[in-house]
């Protein structure tokens, strides 16, 4: 019967081989929708002082004091943690 190769002898089709969009969408639709980069090239590189990181606002802000705080806060229950796991007990 002889020994089977591991190795198939056919390629398989490839999965990501295509650029055309799906058949499902009508013609009319775009398939990659509105550009965004120029929109947004403009909001970060506004010479207005501010970091990368704030450039969109509220929510910006948002998440970078959320973020703050949750740091500080971690920092110090970790230190407290510390701390209190380092006291002699008495018994």
């Amino acid at each position: 019967q002889g020994l089977k190769p591991l190795v198939p002898t056919e390629s398989p089709a490839p999965i990501f081989g295509t650029s055309k969009p799906p058949s499902v969408l009508p013609a009319t639709e775009s398939f990659l929708g509105k550009n965004k980069v120029p929109d947004l090239q403009k909001v970060f590189q506004r010479s207005d002082g501010l970091p990368v990181h704030l450039k969109r606002g509220v929510p910006d802000r948002m998440l970078y004091r959320t973020t703050m705080a949750l740091t500080i806060g971690g920092t110090i229950y970790c230190l407290v943690a510390l701390y209190i796991s380092s006291q002699p007990k008495n018994k």
